[in-house]
């Protein structure tokens, strides 16, 4: 009996990573070229800029970075002097970090340039595909939240 093989090309696990990768990459150009962002870098200052002061830790855990990935660009954005950092009042280690005026411009300006991409990816896509994804996804995300 031969063993049995996984197709990687039909694995949902391999196609969703790999979609999400592509569409990341695809986004990517937009604020690349705009800002000379790195997707770090974009994950960190959208995260601040939709919720305000974090810990780079929260940040970390809403973006699925890895906290060397989290640092960098929070020393990036900082260079840039598009973010700041404060200390926590009762853990010296803790830092809270929050977008300056410029950070909050830049990422203002992206905001829609976002919006405008989400709803060209999803254009290509009939009414009834667009909202089997979106209910798929976020079926997905919700049986897999319960299992955790």
């Amino acid at each position: 009996m031969e063993p049995e093989i996984l197709e990687l090309e039909s694995f949902l696990p391999y196609r969703l990573y790999r979609l999400a990768d592509t569409v990341s990459r695809e986004f990517s150009r937009i604020y690349k070229e705009r800002h000379g962002l790195t997707r770090p870098e974009w994950r960190t200052l959208s995260g601040l800029g939709q919720r305000g002061t974090m810990t780079a830790t929260a940040l970390g855990e809403q973006s699925a970075m890895h906290k060397t990935k989290v640092s960098r660009a929070v020393a990036e954005l900082e260079r840039r002097r598009w973010l700041t950092r404060a200390p926590d009042e009762k853990d010296r280690r803790v830092e809270h970090l929050a977008l300056t005026k410029a950070g909050l411009a830049a990422y203002r300006e992206m905001v829609p340039l976002a919006k405008a991409f989400e709803r060209e990816l999803l254009g290509r896509l009939s009414v009834e595909k667009r909202t089997a994804i979106v209910t798929g996804v976020a079926a997905l995300e919700k049986a897999l939240e319960e299992k955790s």
